[in-house]
C-alpha cells in the first residue's frame, strides 16, 4: 500500500519552520508506530520540533495522534467521578502514595498510572515494589474492579496506552530532544488523557530537582498542558511548586513509603501533608465532588489509612509487612552552626541515585533500601557536627561517590538568615 506522504517531506516542511497539517501528524505518528517511518527519520523531525517549535493546534492534532495509536481507556462503568494527578518529577515526591487513597477516601475515585524512575528522580512504581508482594502490572479489568471496590489503583500503564508514545519517548531519551515543550506536553497528556479520567491535577515542579530549572519554562508547560486536557474535555488544572529543597524528609524507595505511611497516620513532614491536601482539594473540585470530606480530616481519622491497606493488598501487597532497611548508613555532619539556608535538590537525589534508589537505563535494577534520610531543612536552625543527612546502603563502596554528588549541596549562613521557601508557586487552569 502507498503511503500518503513521504517522511523526508514531513521533515523537511519542519525543518523550514512551516506548521504541520493534521493529515501530515496523522499520518508521521501511525507510520512510525507501525514501523514505516525509520527512527532516523522520526530522530530528525523530533530535533526539528525542538528547534521549530509547534503552536497550541499542532501539539493539540500530535497529541490526540498519539492517544489513536492505542487504546483509550473507559472508567464510566466505576460508579463515582475519577480523577489523577500527574507531577512532573523531583527528589522525594512521594505525593502520590497518600493522595491516591486521601482522594478516594473522599469519594472520588483515582486511576493511577504512574511510572518508573530515571536519574535522580524517583518512580512511584519503584518505591510501592519496596513492599513485599505488591505488584504493578495490571489487567484493564483488575484496574477496574479494583476503582470498584476499592477506589484508587496505582498501576502501570498497559501495553495498548499511548504506544506511540513509548517509541517517541525512548528516542527523545537518546537524540537530545528530551527539552521540547511540546513533546514534554504530548507525551505526559496523551497518556493521561487516554487513560479515560474526567478530570486530572498537574504538580509541574520548578527548581534545582526539577526537569524545569526556572518558573517560565515551567509555566509554559503547564500552560500548554492544561489547554491539552481542556481540549479533549477533560477538566485540568496545574499548580507550580517548589522543587529546589528535597519534599519532605526522605529520597528513596522503602524510606518515602515508611514516610507516607507517617502521614496517613495523621503525621509525617509538614510539607508533604500540605502538597498532598493542596492536590487532594484541587482533585475533588475538579471531579465536581462537591461536599467532599476536607481531605485533612481523612488524614487524621485513619480513613485514607484503611484505603491505602485495602489498596495495597489488592495489588498482592502486604500492608503489615516490615519494609526492607539498609545493611549500611553513614551521616552527613553540618560543617558549622547557623541557619540552614540551602539544601540542594538535585544533589540529593544525584547522592540516592548512587547509592543505588535510582538507575541510568530503564532496564536497570533500583535498591528498595537506600536513599538520604533528611534531619534538618532550610529555616532551621543547626549546631556544627549534628547530622544533616543520613545515607542508606546495602553497598558502602557507593558512599565515597554519594558524598561527592553533595559537595556544595548544603549553605549554612548566620543565625537570622530565613530562605524563601514557598511550596505552591502558581495555579493555572
Amino acid at each position: 500500500m502507498a503511503e500518503a506522504f513521504d517522511a523526508v517531506d514531513v521533515i523537511r516542511a519542519k525543518r523550514d519552520g512551516a506548521v504541520l497539517t493534521d493529515a501530515q501528524i496523522d499520518w508521521v505518528v501511525d507510520a512510525y508506530t507501525r514501523g514505516t517511518v525509520a527512527d532516523e527519520q522520526m530522530s530528525a523531525l523530533l530535533m526539528a520540533i525542538l528547534i521549530r517549535g509547534m503552536d497550541t493546534p499542532e501539539i493539540a492534532r500530535w497529541t490526540e495522534a498519539m492517544i489513536r495509536s492505542g487504546e483509550r481507556l473507559d472508567f464510566a462503568g466505576v460508579g463515582r467521578p475519577t480523577a489523577d494527578k500527574h507531577s512532573t518529577g523531583g527528589v522525594g515526591d512521594k505525593i502520590t502514595l497518600p493522595l491516591a487513597p486521601v482522594v478516594a477516601a473522599c469519594g472520588v475515585a483515582v486511576p493511577q498510572l504512574s511510572g518508573r524512575g530515571l536519574g535522580h528522580t524517583g518512580g512511584t512504581l519503584d518505591k510501592l515494589e519496596s513492599i513485599p508482594g505488591w505488584r504493578a502490572s495490571l489487567a484493564y479489568d483488575e484496574i477496574v474492579t479494583q476503582l470498584r471496590d476499592v477506589g484508587a489503583v496505582v498501576c502501570a500503564p498497559t501495553d495498548t496506552l499511548a504506544p506511540a508514545d513509548r517509541k517517541l519517548y525512548a528516542l527523545r531519551d537518546v537524540t537530545g530532544t528530551v527539552e521540547s515543550i511540546p513533546l514534554i506536553a504530548s507525551s505526559i497528556m496523551s497518556k493521561k488523557i487516554a487513560e479515560g479520567t474526567q478530570a486530572l491535577v498537574l504538580d509541574v515542579k520548578v527548581g534545582s530537582g526539577a526537569f524545569m530549572k526556572n518558573a517560565g519554562d515551567a509555566r509554559r508547560l503547564a500552560t500548554t498542558m492544561v489547554e491539552l486536557g481542556a481540549a479533549a474535555g477533560v477538566r485540568t488544572v496545574a499548580l507550580l511548586t517548589n522543587m529546589d529543597t528535597p519534599l519532605g524528609r526522605t529520597a528513596g524507595n522503602a524510606l518515602e513509603v515508611r514516610e507516607s505511611l507517617d502521614v496517613l497516620a495523621g503525621g509525617g513532614p509538614a510539607d508533604v501533608v500540605e502538597l498532598t491536601v493542596a492536590l487532594a482539594q484541587e482533585m475533588l473540585l475538579a471531579a465536581g465532588a462537591t461536599g467532599a470530606p476536607d481531605p485533612s480530616d481523612v488524614l487524621k481519622d485513619g480513613t485514607a489509612m484503611d484505603v491505602w491497606r485495602r489498596m495495597i493488598r489488592a495489588q498482592g501487597g502486604d500492608p503489615d509487612a516490615p519494609l526492607p532497611r539498609a545493611a549500611e548508613t553513614q551521616d552527613v555532619l553540618a560543617p558549622a552552626e547557623g541557619v540552614l539556608v540551602r539544601l540542594d535538590a538535585y544533589q540529593v537525589g544525584l547522592a540516592a541515585w548512587r547509592l543505588g534508589a535510582g538507575r541510568s537505563r530503564k532496564e536497570d535494577p533500583v535498591s528498595a533500601r537506600a536513599g538520604v534520610e533528611l534531619h534538618a531543612k532550610p529555616g532551621m536552625h543547626v549546631r556544627a557536627g549534628q547530622p544533616l543527612l543520613t545515607l542508606h546502603t546495602d553497598d558502602p563502596a557507593r558512599f565515597a561517590r554519594a558524598l561527592s554528588a553533595l559537595e556544595d549541596a548544603v549553605e549554612i549562613a548566620p543565625a537570622g538568615s530565613r530562605p524563601d521557601q514557598a511550596l505552591i508557586l502558581d495555579r493555572i487552569g
